[in-house]
């Protein structure tokens, strides 16, 4: 583990050329997965399931808080300059008019499951599936119930829970589940590299 990422190797962390643009440049391709799974839906029931959150999860445990933060608040500025970045656009509009409708309390949850996970990840909770799995269900529970408290402003408490909640438990326990599992994959793979100094040295 190292200061500027959970999962990120040294030699990843202590790139060859300038390091900001080496962070800019996982800032991007982090916030290009999240776009492309949001529009990747998997048929189950009750409702079809999207990687989104999975993505999100395994990004930010990935990356760790500061660079998963900055990916996930990239990602929500490309949305609000119009960008369609997100599940609903361009079919259901985009910008700010957007990010203010009914998934406008999901959007603010992707910040907070971020937060939590990266925070986690930071402590080297990756590299037991069970505890960063614990810290993703935190992360899925605040999503939820900041998607759903939205909801019940827009359209009333009972249709909140009805909606908001109830229809993705299922698939987002099996998302936190998979985001755990290849989280301590990529973990297990990270700490059979060898690391920057031992390169250097070779």
């Amino acid at each position: 583990m190292n200061k500027t990422g959970a999962l990120i190797h040294p030699t990843l962390a202590n790139p060859p050329f300038n390091r900001a643009l080496w962070f800019i440049t996982l800032m991007v391709v982090g916030s290009l997965i999240i776009t492309i799974s949001a529009k990747i839906k998997v048929p189950m029931w009750p409702v079809d399931m999207s990687l989104q959150t999975l993505a999100i999860f395994t990004i930010a445990a990935t990356f760790g808080l500061r660079l998963g933060l900055a990916t996930i608040l990239l990602y929500l500025a490309q949305g609000a300059l119009g960008l369609p970045v997100f599940q609903g656009s361009p079919e259901r509009g985009i910008g700010i008019a957007y990010m203010m409708g009914s998934t406008g309390g999901y959007l603010v949850g992707f910040v907070a499951m971020t937060l939590i996970t990266g925070w986690a990840a930071d402590r080297g909770w990756w590299r037991n599936p069970f505890k960063i799995g614990a810290a993703m269900l935190l992360g899925e529970i605040v999503l939820l119930l900041l998607g759903a408290f939205w909801l019940a402003y827009l359209f009333g408490v009972s249709r909140a829970f009805e909606y908001g909640i109830g229809p993705f438990i299922v698939a987002d326990l099996l998302k936190v589940a998979i985001a755990a599992g290849i989280v301590s994959v990529i973990g297990v793979w990270v700490r059979k590299l060898p690391d920057s100094e031992s390169v250097n040295q070779s």
